[in-house]
């Protein structure tokens, strides 16, 4: 029997960014509010995937006063009284936090304001990303504070299972975390490669490999360029890069010393990927850690083939020698040696793409916004959900 869930009023707390945590809480606050509920998305600036208008959902910039008083301006006070006032003035049912630094915190923060004030404890689900855990968080700084603001949380989900594990294993969290992997909107990505986009990047049939990330260390971009070169030695091939970030000039430098920077392209931040994924035939992922990897999972769904590190979560959505490879991390040799193997094997290209793309279905967003909704009703305030 299909259980219809009452409308709700849900905050989502995230970063309004490019990054992996911002994007899937846009697209679940956009997937949500297409089902009816209501949604109202606080942070310092408009999300990146927020485009376009519709009539369920609300933004709320968080104004940060700068005083000379400080050095750092407390954001996190500022996010928790925008908090409380959205809570109050739209009586909000719950607070979903993307991000335990600060969003988790500022959120307790808040619902203790809430209480005092009208005796109602809000729920707040906090949901955790990757590198709030495996990174900041465990900074010595902020890992009393994140393991507190966790515990506290009225429900915990992490986007992978290796995510999961590493909290349990990191932090003292004595609540359960359920696992609610990341998503993709396959409608998004079902496009047909755009010829004339294609002529353009590889006017004489090159091979298009693709990487997009935040340019940051952890992304190993030192082994994406290498890879290429090797690719590049054997394959008539163009690289896109695609995103910006401390290690682009490094990128650059690489591509001129490899003598390559006539075939590699940095294309900059980029809010519409679909077109140019369309048309990739390979996606380069050598990460250092991916708590799931978006990036790969929306390759995917394109139908790109994924040559990945196995760091953290990524193998359990780039299956091994089905929807691409995984190597271990720094393992420049094997990823480089699969990629050219693939681009010489055009059927077995041809099979990896329609795998990967079957894989994709699995993270699919029409079958995730359901466990969220499942997760939202056990605190319905109505009781009838």
């Amino acid at each position: 029997m299909h259980i219809q869930l009452v409308k709700m009023k849900i905050g989502i707390v995230c970063y309004p960014t490019f990054g992996g945590s911002g994007v899937l809480a846009t697209e679940l606050g956009k997937a949500l509010a297409e089902k009816g509920h209501e949604i109202h998305f606080i942070t310092y600036q408009q999300p990146v995937r927020l485009n376009g208008f519709h009539a369920n959902i609300f933004y709320h910039e968080v104004r940060v006063p700068t005083y000379p008083l400080f050095d750092y301006p407390p954001y996190e006070l500022a996010l928790a009284s925008t908090m409380v006032d959205v809570i109050l003035n739209h009586d909000l049912d719950l607070i979903h936090a993307h991000y335990a630094i600060p969003h988790a915190s500022a959120a307790y923060t808040a619902k203790q304001i809430v209480k005092q004030k009208t005796g109602r404890s809000v729920p707040v689900i906090t949901t955790l990303h990757g590198t709030d855990i495996t990174l900041v968080g465990r900074d010595k700084t902020y890992e009393p504070v994140v393991t507190f603001s966790i515990n506290e949380s009225d429900a915990i989900t992490a986007v992978s299972e290796n995510l999961k594990e590493e909290t349990l294993k990191h932090f003292e969290i004595r609540k359960n975390i359920q696992v609610i992997n990341n998503f993709v909107d396959l409608h998004r990505y079902d496009k047909k490669p755009v010829a004339a986009f294609r002529q353009v990047i590889a006017p004489n049939n090159e091979k298009i490999i693709v990487h997009a990330s935040n340019f940051r260390k952890i992304k190993r971009i030192d082994d994406v360029m290498e890879i290429f070169k090797n690719i590049h030695a054997t394959i008539s091939s163009k690289l896109l890069m695609v995103g910006d970030g401390p290690e682009r000039p490094v990128a650059e430098d690489l591509a001129r010393q490899y003598g390559i920077e006539g075939d590699v392209r940095f294309l900059g931040k980029q809010e519409q990927m679909e077109e140019i994924l369309a048309v990739s035939d390979i996606f380069l992922l050598p990460s250092e850690y991916e708590s799931f990897g978006l990036a790969a999972l929306e390759a995917m769904a394109a139908s790109a083939v994924v040559i990945s590190s196995d760091a953290g979560g990524l193998a359990e959505v780039n299956l091994d020698g089905v929807t691409g490879y995984t190597a271990p991390v720094g393992d420049v040799k094997t990823m480089s040696e699969k990629a050219i193997a693939l681009l010489q094997d055009e059927e077995k290209l041809k099979s990896f793409k329609k795998n990967a793309l079957k894989q994709a279905k699995h993270f699919d967003i029409a079958n995730i916004i359901p466990q969220y909704e499942a997760l939202y009703r056990q605190y319905c305030r109505t009781g009838d959900c």
